[in-house]
């Protein structure tokens, strides 16, 4: 976080309060049940196919349904926090999320499935940036860096739950595709208890003094061609990144290792989640190092190279599928610790609403589009346990997109390493001139 919203005042109340870190615990819930929720039907995948007849085209799409909301109200989240507070927008998107929690829940017939998804989207792409805001609102400039990291790393906790869920809530696995899914709505609405907490402790505080007259500059649509070279890349990285990473570790891999690896679906949930799991300790590590001995641009193309490489290791070599958890790993440490923080260094402040709307516009986007051509060519190839070689297609495209991702990456480095650069390869830096 950046410009207003991180520059929160030394004299507000609710900085030096101890009830900061309860506040950070309540968020880090919220967003621990918001990330399981999300990746719920990665690990149902396989009984989904089985037990109720859907193609992989229907599974993929549970999942990229999740985007299409954000693809329209990406660019009105932001507005939405700035006039009405973190706190309340966090309270509106848990209720709603837990609403799309139950009907997927209910999940027959699939168009209620279906239906359920896209609301939990409207809620998933809204919580997100609404705690980050919240959180800064509770914490000093000099601890909000901190802060936010301990949130991100407790999200990638949901996600690793939600992976190794088959074993430690076997039974309800092996009861069939509702009792998981039940589970997930259960676990949301924790989270929704989480908000309404936390929204009646923030109401103890008057809003901090940059918050009580928001100025929020209309839509310059003619000055988004300005952007200098390096947000384009860093632009397409998002993109591409996400739509790579998230549909293949959602959706696809645990029954890609289920049925081209032989692992039961207790060995191929494990193994998923050791990426969230390494996620939860190493990015706090990676942050604190690009800040430390900057080449933020090199951490990214070497976080990104990882990409491709873990899926010529899956298709072409019989290695432990282990090997590929701890590449990807490394790779989603790196690369979300470095991103984040890079984007704001070569984007002037005052514009930089502007530049994480559309990423996220676009980054949705590509989610959305990615899960959807995957699943189709998936079944377009017969994927399946009877003809593990149909994933190759599938897999073939991640690896493609990884290449996209990690040419532009390239290009950032080599723009970065020259005069036109904005200091990501340096340490130290909090901001680039503008």
């Amino acid at each position: 976080m950046s410009g207003p919203a991180a520059a929160t005042g030394a004299n507000d109340a609710r900085t030096a309060s101890p009830l900061r870190w309860l506040v950070l615990a309540l968020a880090a819930t919220a967003i621990f049940s918001s990330y399981y929720e999300s990746d719920v039907i990665g690990s149902i995948a396989d009984l989904l196919g089985r037990q109720r007849g859907l193609s992989q085209s229907q599974i993929g799409d549970l999942t990229a349904v999740i985007s299409l909301p954000n693809i329209l109200l990406a660019l009105f989240n932001g507005i939405l926090i700035d006039r009405f507070g973190p706190a309340r927008v966090t309270l509106w998107a848990a209720v709603i999320g837990f609403a799309g929690a139950v009907l997927t829940a209910i999940g027959t017939p699939y168009a209620v499935m279906w239906s359920g998804r896209l609301i939990f989207g409207v809620s998933e792409g809204a919580i997100f940036i609404s705690l980050i805001a919240g959180i800064a609102r509770w914490f000093p400039r000099s601890g909000v860096a901190l802060a936010t990291a301990l949130f991100l790393s407790l999200a990638r906790v949901g996600s690793f739950s939600q992976d190794v869920a088959p074993i430690w809530a076997r039974p309800l696995y092996e009861a069939g595709w509702q009792p998981p899914l039940w589970l997930g709505a259960g676990i949301t609405g924790l989270g929704l208890i989480a908000a309404v907490v936390f929204r009646l402790l923030d109401a103890r505080y008057p809003a901090p003094s940059y918050a009580r007259t928001p100025a929020v500059p209309g839509m310059q649509w003619r000055a988004l061609g300005s952007f200098d070279l390096s947000y384009w890349y860093l632009l397409g990285l998002h993109v591409l990144y996400a739509a790579v990473f998230f549909p293949f570790r959602q959706t696809y891999a645990i029954e890609y290792l289920q049925h081209v690896k032989g692992l039961t679906l207790q060995q191929a949930g494990a193994v998923n989640s050791g990426v969230f799991a390494a996620a939860v300790f190493a990015t706090p590590f990676f942050g604190l190092l690009a800040d430390r001995f900057g080449h933020r641009a090199l951490m990214l193309t070497v976080g990104t190279v990882l990409l491709p490489v873990t899926f010529a290791l899956l298709t072409l070599t019989d290695v432990s599928p282990w090997v590929s958890t701890v590449l990807m790993g490394v790779s989603f440490s790196l690369v979300p610790a470095i991103i984040w923080p890079a984007t704001t260094l070569v984007v002037e402040p005052h514009r930089l609403g502007t530049a994480l709307g559309i990423i996220a516009l676009l980054q949705n986007l590509g989610l959305w589009s990615s899960n959807r051509v995957a699943g189709w060519l998936a079944d377009r190839a017969g994927a399946g346990p009877a003809n593990p070689a149909g994933y190759g297609t599938m897999i073939g495209f991640f690896g493609l997109l990884s290449l996209a991702a990690l040419a532009c990456v390239l290009l950032l480095w080599q723009r970065e390493r020259g005069p036109r650069g904005h200091g990501l390869e340096s340490a130290g830096l909090t901001r680039a001139a503008a």
